[in-house]
């Protein structure tokens, strides 16, 4: 009996343990390494001081939105937190430029930790945007799931160097897919410029905020976007010609090409299926305003197969065209095809303007059924064009027939009167 307790005191022990232990520490390990990261890059310097948000310094309104939008952040979103102009007061700009720290690492959230980590914070010094940006990519790291930052500010960059444009645009080219998105709370033109600038240079947002309410509502709004599941574009570097491009196979795609470049990639479509292309590049730079783009279907013998074009004059933000061609299928005939998709533009900017990196590049590529009878769809692109030119050119010869016919049957009556 005795050992027939024990046994059974131990069996509860046991089960106690796997119930307080290690049920707790799995639900405590947070989001897995694929859920997406997200960190809060906050402009502490000296000018947050001022009070015209809502009768609250600006500091203030930026802690008490912070706080809210801690107790919001989805359960599987890992987020951090990253400060610019918080701890450094003095007139050395050397120094003060260098002045951005990580405040709460990106990770699983512990509200109470976060909030305390907010409180402490009071405006300091300058705003040295460009260098934060790099840091935030470095906290945020590569070990899978989407990358965010959202940069909360009230100036531009007081620093210069680096520009904070030129490094937004650098945190793009390579390609780990990051969105920065930016919200100002001053809205003088030179801060909303920057600040577009170094959101459109990733595929992010710019957004002008006056209340305190505004400020909370769009952050958590962009905390909870990066829980939605997206497609990631895959990074991919084309070729000066068709027999050195990489393969690429269904799905998305992004790369960078210099102004006046022509880049090459190859695709390889089976016999029955239709190859559908897309391509869009974006002016993440002030650029000139007539501008083109277009997308080359080529064997690998260089014949052109299809083509698609589209070409605009005045300020847009992205030229985008696509093409589809199909490949028949015949009994004896199921080895792939080699086709070769060639983008080029016509963007051009001012002797001012930085070239490199190279303006953004995205190639979307499916491989579908093919149509029933795909000469005719080759022929002319989107369209049927040899039908619909045959059905024009009969029913311009009947129409001429019957109104010949109608013409002399008219004449004949006259006469006859």
């Amino acid at each position: 009996m005795i050992i027939t307790r024990r046994l059974a005191a131990g069996a509860c022990a046991l089960l106690a343990a796997l119930a307080g232990g290690i049920v707790p520490a799995s639900a405590a390990d947070g989001p897995s390494k694929n859920s997406p990261k997200v960190e809060l890059v906050l402009d502490v310097s000296g000018s947050m001081k001022a009070r015209d948000v809502d009768g609250q310094s600006r500091m203030a309104a930026a802690q008490q939105a912070f706080n809210e939008v801690i107790d919001a952040v989805p359960g599987g979103v890992r987020l951090g937190i990253r400060t610019l102009g918080a701890n450094y007061a003095g007139d050395d700009k050397e120094t003060g430029c260098r002045d951005s720290k990580q405040l709460y690492p990106v990770g699983p959230v512990d509200r109470t930790e976060a909030k305390a980590a907010v409180a402490t914070l009071r405006p300091t010094g300058w705003t040295p945007i460009g260098y934060a940006l790099r840091g935030a990519d470095q906290d945020l790291g590569t070990d899978g799931g989407t990358r965010r930052i959202v940069l909360i500010t009230d100036g531009e960059d007081s620093c210069g160097q680096p520009d904070p444009c030129d490094v937004a645009r650098e945190l793009a080219a390579k390609g780990t897919h990051l969105t920065i998105d930016t919200l100002g709370l001053a809205r003088d033109d030179k801060t909303r410029e920057q600040l577009s600038c170094i959101a459109e240079a990733t595929g992010g947002t710019y957004t002008s905020v006056q209340h305190k309410d505004e400020l909370s509502g769009r952050i958590k709004q962009l905390v909870r976007r990066a829980e939605q599941p997206v497609e990631t574009p895959k990074a991919t570097q084309g070729a000066d010609s068709c027999a050195k491009a990489p393969e690429l196979g269904a799905g998305l795609w992004t790369d960078r090409a210099a102004f006046s470049e022509h880049r090459w990639y190859r695709v390889k479509v089976k016999p029955g299926q239709e190859l559908r292309a897309g391509a869009s590049i974006g002016a993440d730079r002030a650029v000139d305003r007539d501008h083109g783009i277009l997308l080359r279907a080529v064997s690998q013998g260089g014949q052109e197969l299809v083509r698609g074009s589209d070409a605009s004059s005045g300020r847009t933000d992205v030229a985008a065209t696509g093409l589809r061609y199909p490949i028949g299928e015949k009994k004896d005939d199921k080895e792939p095809r080699t086709v070769c998709l060639e983008v080029s533009h016509s963007f051009s900017a001012p002797p001012s303007v930085k070239r490199d990196p190279g303006l953004p590049v995205e190639l979307a590529v499916d491989l579908v059924k093919s149509p029933d009878n795909p000469s005719d769809l080759a022929a002319f692109g989107l369209g049927r064009g040899w039908i619909l030119l045959a059905v024009l050119v009969v029913t311009g010869l009947l129409t001429g027939l019957v109104w010949g016919w109608l013409s002399r049957w008219r004449v004949a009556v006259w006469r006859a009167n």
